[in-house]
């Protein structure tokens, strides 16, 4: 998330979004995502709205059929290798690799 001033990276300090460049604040979303720790029960909130921050492709889900999903590249082979990029469909959360 930026900053509406500055467009800055805002971070989390005292439950809030803070800019540290200009020193703007930003109430969380309504909704607060959490990302569980494997092997711990330790979950972690992540503030704000994750979904308007991940490019959209045209790509079709195999499980539900909606035509518009989230992707990210990651590097899951060998660094000469070309990367994977992992797709999550916006309506179902159904995720797949294109290689």
């Amino acid at each position: 998330m930026f900053c509406d001033k500055c467009k800055c990276l805002l971070f989390p300090k005292d439950g809030k979004l803070m800019c540290n460049k200009c020193g703007a604040e930003y109430a969380p979303g309504k909704k607060q995502h959490v990302i569980k720790h494997k092997g711990t029960d330790k979950e972690v909130p992540v503030m704000g709205e994750l979904s308007g921050t991940l490019p959209t492709a045209d790509i079709e889900c195999s499980k539900c059929g909606n035509r518009t999903a989230y992707w990210v590249l990651r590097q899951t082979r060998a660094a000469d290798e070309p990367e994977t990029r992992i797709f999550r469909c916006t309506k179902c959360s159904h995720s797949w690799r294109e290689y």
